[in-house]
């Protein structure tokens, strides 16, 4: 992985394993004025509609796009591109080693690393964070669900999740069994739910400031094992 490139713009990489797997990767601005400053990084997962090799569509949507047009935005922020045909649930192992890559090249405050994404992207947080509970200070999965059985893993993480209240295609129900879930096991979460949204609950949400000002709040013990 080369590192070099303009500061406060959003460059497309590759990164390769077993697998190619191309991102975009933003540094804000004034990344560079002060070499001692460790910045929060912020993976963003896409949707199923993102999927491929044309990194220009993943400049549409969330924190990707605020990237683009706000070199203010004020995390180092990794937007990796899935692969057409797969889902971000079979490249949970590449993700990690691209994170961990990224967080030792970069100027990365380990205790603000945090993680979203919206409906594959959704489910993909969940999972992502549920199989890498150690890395993460604050999860927002947007129009997702996952495997409840595993989150006693999870529950010392803050979950924010967001969904459509008329959400055709990921219903409502698996944002709110994982949030119960959650809650059950003792974990802090809560749940935004959009009267009258469908599908298309990540506009709102990465549109609204309260979530990077949320984010930005949560801490991870780096003494936790």
């Amino acid at each position: 992985m080369t590192i070099e490139g303009t500061l406060g713009l959003q460059m497309g990489r590759t990164f390769e394993l077993t697998v190619r797997l191309r991102y975009l990767l933003y540094t804000p601005r004034e990344y560079s004025n002060n070499p001692s400053r460790r910045w929060p990084l912020l993976l963003f997962l896409h949707g199923m509609g993102e999927r491929g090799d044309n990194l220009d569509l993943l400049r549409t949507y969330g924190p990707a796009k605020i990237a683009e047009h706000q070199p203010e935005f004020p995390f180092i922020c990794l937007t990796p591109q899935c692969p057409d045909g797969e889902t971000w649930i079979g490249q949970l192992r590449v993700l990690k080693l691209l994170l961990d890559e990224v967080a030792s090249s970069y100027s990365v405050d380990l205790e603000r690393i945090y993680l979203t994404g919206f409906s594959m992207g959704g489910y993909g947080t969940w999972w992502m964070a549920m199989n890498y509970p150690e890395t993460f200070a604050a999860i927002a999965p947007i129009c997702g669900g996952g495997m409840d059985r595993f989150i006693e893993d999870l529950k010392h993480i803050p979950v924010w999740a967001f969904h459509g209240a008329d959400d055709l295609v990921v219903p409502v129900e698996e944002s709110q069994r994982m949030v119960d879930a959650m809650r059950a096991a003792g974990g802090q979460a809560k749940l935004t739910v959009y009267p009258g949204v469908e599908h298309d609950s990540w506009t709102e949400t990465y549109e609204n400031p309260e979530l990077y000002e949320w984010f930005l709040r949560q801490r991870r013990d780096l003494g936790r094992k």
